[in-house]
């Protein structure tokens, strides 16, 4: 019997049903068994129930504790920030690396952990106008988010032996960029083994495209990690390879929920004609099997996915000339003898 885990699946818009459809068929060549849950988050199923689809999606995912979702147009409201609100998820990491046979104009090689405070800066208030030549917002910044993710930052670096960079606007925005410098502090004390050094955002950006190999972990606010991630995503070839995990934690800042999602949107323009990307979705199934335990199982799929780009199977967005289906096919195909048994010799 091979071990089972639920998995809660947010369907989404666009092509979310093709890459549904590839996420099933690797789902098969695993040696394990992924029980989905799947809970409709449609354009048009959003409008039809409103609340009550929200309400079976944060009920799910906090029963399975892990979910992986397609992407979800964004009209009315942006269901990704609903979920981020009504599950508490306060901090995103977005791995951004250089895949060899991902064209681009970028000739360094990127490395990066982005993580993203995911709640508050200015994000979390639309501002209001001020007579009619003026407008505001107020910028939030709060000690439990930050702490949270300057832990997992941390927590991270020792695990793999990697140094964090905090980066802000601390000498300007020093209420609320200086709360966050402060709370990184307090946390980096905890781990003395681990390199931090700090670093103004805007100088950040030019020494990421100046000097990549410098950075390794990158710790910032919500709009900043917004900021930096589509900037690393375009200097490792495309905004539509990355993948993300949104994370929940508990007073003891374990992990308590988390939801894995790709990177780019729905795009419609290709929708039902087997020409989507499962690339981001791959990666983003990986960081789930690696959030549940099964580490050799992510690797694998990790790097059958990015194997594969380097040796020229690509779908064509990326050059090449494989479908969403054959593409799955040969991902799942190269997992399934990553993971086969070693033979036994003959006697």
């Amino acid at each position: 019997m091979r071990p089972t885990y639920p998995v809660t699946e947010l369907l989404g818009d666009g092509i979310g049903a093709e890459l549904s459809r590839a996420i099933h068929t690797l789902a098969d060549s695993l040696p394990i068994q992924l029980d989905f849950r799947a809970v409709d988050l449609t354009l048009a199923t959003r409008r039809a129930r409103g609340k009550a689809a929200y309400d079976e999606a944060v009920e799910a995912v906090t029963e399975t504790r892990v979910a992986l979702k397609y992407p979800t147009v964004t009209a009315e409201e942006s269901p990704n920030a609903v979920l981020r609100r009504r599950l508490d998820l306060s901090v995103i990491h977005r791995p951004v690396y250089t895949i060899p046979g991902v064209p681009t104009n970028f000739r360094g090689e990127l490395d990066l952990d982005i993580i993203r405070v995911a709640t508050g800066g200015t994000y979390d208030d639309p501002g209001r106008p001020i007579g009619e030549d003026g407008a505001v917002s107020l910028r939030i910044v709060e000690r439990r988010p930050v702490r949270e993710a300057a832990r997992y930052a941390f927590g991270l670096a020792r695990k793999t032996d990697k140094r964090v960079t905090s980066a802000s606007k601390y000498t300007i925005q020093k209420a609320t960029d200086g709360l966050f410098e402060a709370v990184t502090r307090e946390v980096a004390q905890q781990y003395p083994e681990v390199a931090h050094n700090v670093e103004l955002f805007d100088a950040l950006l030019g020494k990421v495209i100046m000097l990549p190999e410098r950075f390794q972990i990158v710790l910032v606010l919500n709009e900043y990690g917004d900021f930096l991630s589509d900037m690393a995503c375009g200097l490792a070839g495309s905004l539509g390879i990355g993948a993300s995990a949104n994370l929940a934690f508990d007073a003891s800042s374990v992990v308590r929920v988390a939801l894995f999602d790709a990177a780019h949107g729905t795009a419609p323009d290709i929708q039902g004609k087997n020409l989507a990307n499962p690339t981001a979705i791959f990666l983003a199934l990986s960081m789930l099997l690696y959030q549940i335990g099964e580490i050799a199982i992510g690797q694998a799929v990790k790097q059958a996915t990015l194997g594969l780009l380097r040796d020229g199977v690509r779908t064509r967005d990326l050059g090449g000339t494989e479908s969403t289906d054959t593409f799955t096919a040969a991902v799942a195909a190269e997992v399934a003898r990553k993971l086969a048994p070693a033979s036994k010799p003959g006697p």
